[in-house]
Order: structure tokens, then sequence, then C-alpha cells
């Protein structure tokens, strides 16, 4: 019956700034398939999975932190060399909490976006 998730959206304050750190820190590719809904947004395609950054003042899941917490919400990208996005991450001095020996089978990286939002890499 269910065949994935489609997309995350996360909201951001700053497009750009945001733009700039999904596309050339984390080096995402941004699509073009984005319709303009009358609100800035941008969408990144990952694997099968799209993600949604949108702009919206009145949304209410800005933690208002940049603390890295790995039990806050999240959400996950599975990367296919560890070590070479802890490289990247620390090329562009983005803080990192690094946790290669953790209760899981995978390695775990969290990192933080500008605006606070929680994802983890792992491998």
């Amino acid at each position: 019956m269910y065949e994935g998730i489609h997309h995350v959206s996360i909201l951001v304050t700053d497009i750009e700034k945001s733009k700039r750190f999904y596309g050339e820190v984390l080096g995402f590719q941004e699509s073009n398939a984005r319709p303009e809904f009358g609100f800035p947004g941008a969408w990144y395609q990952i694997g099968d999975t799209q993600l949604h950054l949108i702009v919206y003042e009145e949304g209410k899941t800005l933690r208002g932190t940049e603390n890295i917490d790995s039990r806050d919400g999240h959400f996950a990208i599975r990367v296919n060399d560890i070590e070479g996005f802890i490289e990247r991450m620390e090329a562009n001095q983005v803080e990192m909490l690094n946790k290669p020996h953790n209760k899981t089978e995978w390695h775990q990286v969290y990192i933080s976006d500008p605006d606070g939002n929680i994802i983890e890499f792992n491998k």
C-alpha cells in the first residue's frame, strides 16, 4: 500500500541563505520542478525523496536553536561515503555530532541547518 516517503518539508527563514547551505555546503541538486506557489521556497531531489524548503513566517516548527540534539525532531539521509561527508562538513566548518559507535548498526552524523533543522546522515 505504501511506497515510501515522497517528500519532507521544513521551514526556513531566509531562502537564499538556506539555498546556499543545501546547495553549496551539502551539495544537493535543486529541482526546477517546483511550481510558483506565491511564497518563497525550493525543492531538492535526494534519491527517490524530495526535500522542500518553505518560508512561512506563521509556521510553528522552527526549533529556535542551532544546538544539535540527536533526540530532537529530525530526518535522516543515507549516504554512501560517510567519511567523505564528514570531510565535506569539516571543510565547510559545519558543526557535527559524530556518532560512529551507537546503539544502531550504522554510523550517524547529525548537523543543524542555519534555521536549526536537524539532519542525520548515516551509513
